[in-house]
């Protein structure tokens, strides 16, 4: 179900005594589907046609407020135990010119802290999640400004930096940065310092810059258990004879001879422009690269195939395949290719979401004295 931003009134309705969630730049829905784990998502909103109908798709029977978040206010939306957002990351990136939260997609994020600021029942638990370069943009500051917003708010502060190749065989590094409104967190879910597979020396850098800066206690996943080829289409047809043959020529030489010698048989890579020349460059530790929006062909995660005899073939990731690398296999996803990939670069991967609510955000919202279950009348909306 999709609503305009007039109905931002509509009444939700949820299940026995779970926790409720909001999820604000939803996107095509991948956050919500991790959130539902353990949490009922009572209010959802993007601004993309293309995503909301993708939302609308793999959850039918929730709200997608379809609008402009600067058309949002906090009396508008029901009352949650989470607030999870998942703002835009062009301006973080290279392709947004490292414009940080100056920049007029990233930026959003203060409309996000502004309904927070306008919601007189806030949410216990808030989480943020974006690229790396939350962590840089403008020297550190872009992040300090919103830790310190939240904590204008009453909420403790810190971040986690969580690669989803922890999970599955994709590499895909991301920030979440985690509040909690309280004055007592619980020991066990603490750390006096950082750990290594949740941290890096940017983030221990930027937190020093931080005050009250809060580690979070996340315990670490058992391992991957699902490989490359387990990812994969066995039976998605490789490229014809011309395109297999311009693709291995762009192979690197130190590429090709990795690629000869190697024990495995699938590898995937990226087109990219090294001294004004196009090349193809491969990853030899069985995950594949991480997914991007598809604007262009160098976007395209491009997979290549040594048969037994030495052959080489090549195709490009097909759309399932995108889904299964965000560990939402069974996902419908449009029919158009670049629909399809874009609705998943463009997404969280599910699996890590999954494991940071259960093991840390529902904790916490669990924990505080003031949490409402999903049936309480104030968790209607207004």
């Amino acid at each position: 179900m999709i609503c305009d931003a007039s109905s931002l009134g509509h009444e939700y309705t949820s299940s026995g005594e779970r926790l409720s969630a909001l999820d604000f730049f939803a996107g095509s829905g991948l956050a919500s589907l991790a959130l539902s784990s353990d949490f009922d998502v009572v209010w959802a909103n993007d601004v993309s046609e293309k995503k909301a109908l993708v939302y609308g798709l793999n959850h039918p029977s929730q709200g997608l407020v379809l609008g402009d978040i600067r058309d949002v206010r906090g009396s508008d939306i029901p009352h949650a135990n989470l607030s999870w957002a998942s703002f835009p990351c062009q301006d973080l990136s290279l392709a947004g010119k490292y414009l940080g939260l100056d920049g007029k997609r990233s930026g959003l994020v203060g409309e996000w802290l502004r309904v927070l600021d306008e919601t007189t029942d806030k949410p216990e638990v808030v989480c943020l999640e974006n690229v790396l370069g939350l962590i840089t943009s403008n020297g550190g500051q872009d992040l300090k400004n919103v830790c310190e917003g939240l904590q204008s708010f009453g909420y403790q502060v810190g971040a986690l930096l969580l690669d989803a190749r922890h999970w599955v065989p994709q590499s895909r590094k991301r920030v979440f940065l985690v509040g909690y409104l309280s004055d007592e967190i619980p020991q066990s879910l603490r750390l006096d310092g950082p750990v290594s597979w949740s941290s890096s020396p940017s983030m221990e850098k930027a937190a020093a810059e931080i005050e009250g800066w809060v580690w979070w206690n996340l315990p670490k996943p058992d391992g991957l258990s699902v490989s490359l080829e387990d990812v994969l289409e066995m039976d998605a047809p490789f490229d014809d004879e011309e395109r297999r043959q311009h693709l291995i020529e762009l192979i690197p030489n130190r590429h090709m001879e990795k690629l000869m010698s190697s024990s495995r048989s699938w590898f995937t890579g990226y087109r990219r422009t090294r001294n004004h020349q196009q090349r193809l460059e491969l990853r030899f530790d069985g995950i594949a690269g991480c997914l991007r929006t598809s604007n262009g062909g160098s976007s395209r995660q491009i997979v290549v195939h040594k048969g037994k005899d030495g052959r080489i073939d090549t195709r490009l990731l097909t759309a399932r395949e995108t889904a299964r690398l965000m560990g939402a296999d069974d996902y419908v996803l449009p029919e158009d290719y670049n629909a399809a990939y874009f609705a998943m670069g463009d997404a969280v991967c599910v699996p890590v979401v999954r494991h940071l609510v259960h093991e840390l955000l529902l904790p916490l919202a669990k924990s505080s004295t003031s949490a409402l279950t999903v049936d309480d009348p104030c968790v209607m909306a207004v």
